[in-house]
């Protein structure tokens, strides 16, 4: 397969100054609403970008939890790659990628964790085997083989006899307070329409870009 001739076009909707909503939170509501309205799968699901303690930036998908006008939710483990790449560095990108819209966003801001409160709260709304893994699962350590990890988590299902785990102290929130947006709608012959929103004072400036 020669990948130089996968190509498509994109027909499905255009964006411009004179409609996109000026408040970039409004627009972003606006269309993951619309993702959401059409089953599309995964529609929460972000790249989050960081730069590790090595200096190379990091890629990983992360599933959006909760979004306002304070910033972008998320919950991992803080002792993993991307929580050890957040202490090191919050200024932090997300990234959301909706095909069958034709549509990106993109997201430039900063990481702060959330309170233990909030962190919490959402561990214990969370399925009881997904506690479970959150809190045996050391995240980005070596472990010696996939029989260890689930003999351990067999383990400790067994261990907590259908109680729920206590919440470990390890894992929890970040929140992403946006100093940039952009948002792309795919359009004909890649003259695609690119519209960013920068953050001045207590004011969005809106811009349009090249495709």
């Amino acid at each position: 397969m020669q990948l130089d001739h996968i190509r498509r076009d994109y027909k499905k909707a255009e964006l411009d100054e004179g409609t996109i909503d000026k408040n970039p939170f409004k627009q972003f509501k606006t269309w993951i609403n619309e993702a959401i309205a059409l089953n599309i799968a995964d529609v929460t699901a972000m790249s989050l970008i960081s730069i590790g303690r090595d200096g190379f930036p990091q890629s990983r998908i992360v599933l959006l939890k909760d979004f306002s006008e304070n910033g972008f939710t998320f919950f991992t483990n803080y002792n993993s790659d991307k929580g050890q790449a957040i202490d090191f560095n919050p200024k932090v990108g997300l990234h959301f990628f909706w095909a069958d819209l034709e549509r990106q966003i993109r997201i430039t801001g900063t990481a702060t964790k959330t309170t233990e409160e909030v962190s919490k709260s959402y561990f214990h709304s969370r399925p009881h085997k997904s506690q479970i893994a959150a809190v045996l699962s050391n995240q980005s350590s070596v472990i010696p083989s996939r029989d260890s990890l689930d003999n351990n988590f067999n383990k400790l299902i067994a261990e907590l006899k259908g109680n729920d785990p206590e919440y470990p102290k390890n894992w929890g929130g970040y929140l992403v307070k946006p100093i940039k947006f952009e948002f792309w709608q795919g359009r004909e012959s890649r003259l695609h329409d690119r519209i960013v929103f920068e953050k001045s004072e207590n004011d969005w400036q809106i811009k349009r870009l090249a495709p």
